[in-house]
């Protein structure tokens, strides 16, 4: 069972919030600061979870989403965006990419983790201390 969470975000105070507020909980953060290293990165070792920024360079994450969901080793890898794009179809637009979750950047520290676990697969799930 992966311990890991993939995060694919190319700001670097994004990343560093993120991974402080996941790594307090117990969790492994692995970076990557593009889609395709993100995709490279997924497919070496399989996370339990992929935080996606859908405002990257060069591939956005919506392409690195329906690429995510087009492998059948990661297909079943939940994926949440976490975005600044806040507009009333991006959330469908994430979730028609293959996304299962939505978080709105500015990310709240209280309720992020949260929000993020709750879109673990069971088995991956933490219990409660």
């Amino acid at each position: 069972m992966s311990e890991t969470i993939l995060l694919i975000e190319d700001n670097e105070n994004n990343r560093y919030l993120a991974t402080y507020l996941l790594q307090a909980r117990g969790w492994t953060v692995v970076h990557a600061v593009d889609g395709a290293s993100g995709l490279a990165l997924a497919a070496a070792t399989p996370p339990a979870l992929i935080l996606l920024d859908i405002q990257l360079p060069e591939m956005d994450g919506y392409e690195v989403a329906r690429r995510l969901k087009a492998d059948a080793a990661l297909a079943a890898v939940p994926i949440v965006a976490v975005t600044s794009y806040a507009m009333r179809n991006d959330r469908e637009t994430a979730l028609a990419a293959g996304c299962q979750g939505y978080i709105e950047k500015p990310i709240d520290p209280e309720t992020f983790v949260d929000s993020v676990e709750a879109h673990l697969r069971p088995q991956h799930r933490r219990k409660p201390a």
